[in-house]
C-alpha cells in the first residue's frame, strides 16, 4: 500500500542536504566544539559558521543566538529564565509552554476567539505592574491560525515587559524576523523545517537577563550549559537555509493544496467543521471535525488506508481528553474528540490530496455507520 504522510506539523523528514552537511561531523570532524586542539576547532568553527547564518536569517546579532535540545528546551528556558513574578500566556499555546506556565507561581491565560486567536486588548487588560513576560506562539500546531505577534509584542514593549514567541511552526513556512516581530525571545526546533531531531534555538534579545536552565559548563556563553550538538547544529541550519530559499514558492503551493481538501472535505462530506482561521494560517495545515466520529477512529481508520495524519500535538499521544486547543475557542467536548489536524509538506502533491479525500470520505462514513 502507498503510504502518504500528512503530519508534518508533528515532524518532518530530514532533508538531504541537511543530512549530508551533516555526516562529516559525526565521523571526521568530531571534536568537541569547546576544545583547544585542531580537532576541537574545527567543530567551533562550524557551530560559529552556523550561529552567524542562522542570526542572518532571523534578522539577529550573532551573540543573540543560543542553541538548545529543541522547542521544549527553548521554550522552557525563556519562560523558567525570568525573574519570579506574574507571566501571561494564551490557553491554546503547545503544552512545552502551557505546563510551564503552570509551573510558575503566578500565571494568566487569555482566552482566544472562535478563530484562535488573541484579542490584543485581553493582552492589555491582563498586563500588571508585576508582569514579568508574555508567551504567544506565533501559529498553532493544531490549527495553524497565525497570532498578530507584532501588535501584541508591541503592547509589550510600551509596558516594559518581556515578550517571547514559540515561533517552532512558524518558522520554514512563513517569513520570522525578530526585530520585525519586535520579539525578545523566540524559539524553534529544527524537525519542524527538515531539519534533525533533538536540536533548536533560542533568540535573546541583547540586553535581555534570562537564567539558565541547564548548569555545568560555560558554553553558549554561559546561557546553557552542556557539550554542542555540533552535526545536529550544522543540520538545523542547513534546513533553514533551505527552508528560506523555498518559502515563498512551497508557501504557495501548499497553501493551495490545504484549501484543495479543505473544499473538499466541506463539498463532500456533510457535517465536517473547520477549525481555526481560514485565511491567517500557515500554509500547509488544516483541521476539521466530523460529526458522529471520533479521533480514535479516524486515527486509525486513515492509518489503515495508508494516510498519516494526527487529531493534534504528537507530545499528547495517549490522551483521550479531547484537545485543549479546540475546546479554548469553544468547540464542543464531542466535536473537539472528532477533530483532525492535516499538515502537508514538500512531497505532497495533487494526487495525495485526491487520495486523502477519498480515504476521508471512506472513513467517516464508516465509522458514522457504527456509531
Amino acid at each position: 500500500m502507498r503510504r502518504i504522510y500528512a503530519d508534518h506539523n508533528a515532524t518532518t523528514p530530514l532533508a538531504p542536504d541537511a543530512l549530508a552537511a551533516m555526516l562529516p561531523y559525526f565521523a571526521n570532524h568530531y571534536g568537541n566544539a569547546s576544545s583547544v586542539h585542531l580537532e576541537g576547532r574545527d567543530a567551533r568553527a562550524a557551530v560559529d559558521s552556523a550561529r552567524v547564518r542562522l542570526a542572518g536569517l532571523l534578522g539577529a546579532q550573532e551573540g543573540e543566538i543560543v542553541f538548545t535540545g529543541g522547542g521544549t528546551e527553548s521554550d522552557n528556558t525563556a519562560i523558567f529564565g525570568v525573574p519570579p513574578g506574574h507571566v501571561i500566556t494564551s490557553s491554546t499555546e503547545h503544552h512545552a509552554v502551557l505546563h510551564a506556565c503552570q509551573r510558575r507561581s503566578d500565571a494568566t491565560f487569555l482566552p482566544v476567539g472562535a478563530d484562535g486567536a488573541v484579542d490584543p486588548d485581553e493582552l492589555r487588560r491582563a498586563i500588571r505592574p508585576d508582569t514579568r513576560l508574555v508567551s504567544i506562539m506565533s501559529a498553532n500546531n493544531e490549527t495553524g491560525t497565525v497570532q498578530p505577534i507584532r501588535e501584541l509584542a508591541a503592547i509589550c514593549r510600551e509596558r516594559g515587559v518581556l515578550f517571547h514567541t514559540d515561533a517552532v511552526q512558524s518558522f520554514g513556512k512563513v517569513p520570522v524576523q525578530v526585530n520585525q516581530w519586535g520579539v525578545d525571545l523566540l524559539s524553534i526546533a529544527a524537525h519542524k523545517f527538515y531539519g534533525p531531531k533533538g536540536v533548536g534555538a533560542l533568540y535573546i534579545r541583547r540586553g535581555t537577563r534570562l537564567q539558565p536552565l541547564l548548569y555545568g559548563g560555560s558554553h553558549e556563553n554561559e546561557r546553557r550549559a552542556g557539550t554542542e550538538n555540533c552535526p545536529g547544529i550544522v543540520g538545523m541550519v542547513k534546513a533553514a537555509e533551505i527552508a528560506a530559499a523555498k518559502m515563498e514558492a512551497e508557501g504557495a503551493r501548499l497553501f493551495q493544496l490545504t484549501e484543495r481538501l479543505a473544499t473538499g472535505i466541506e463539498q463532500t462530506i456533510p457535517g465536517s467543521h473547520r477549525n481555526g482561521h481560514p485565511r491567517l494560517r500557515v500554509p500547509n495545515t488544516v483541521n476539521f471535525s466530523f460529526e458522529g466520529c471520533t479521533f480514535e477512529g479516524l486515527l486509525l481508520g486513515l492509518d489503515l488506508e495508508g494516510i498519516a495524519v494526527s487529531s493534534g500535538s504528537a507530545c499528547a499521544v495517549g490522551s483521550l481528553e479531547p484537545s485543549h486547543v479546540l475546546i479554548a475557542m469553544g468547540v464542543s467536548r464531542e466535536l473537539a474528540r472528532a477533530a483532525v489536524r492535516f499538515s502537508l509538506g514538500r512531497a505532497n502533491t495533487d494526487a495525495d490530496v485526491e487520495e486523502i479525500l477519498a480515504a476521508v470520505t471512506k472513513v467517516v462514513k464508516r465509522l458514522r455507520t457504527f456509531s
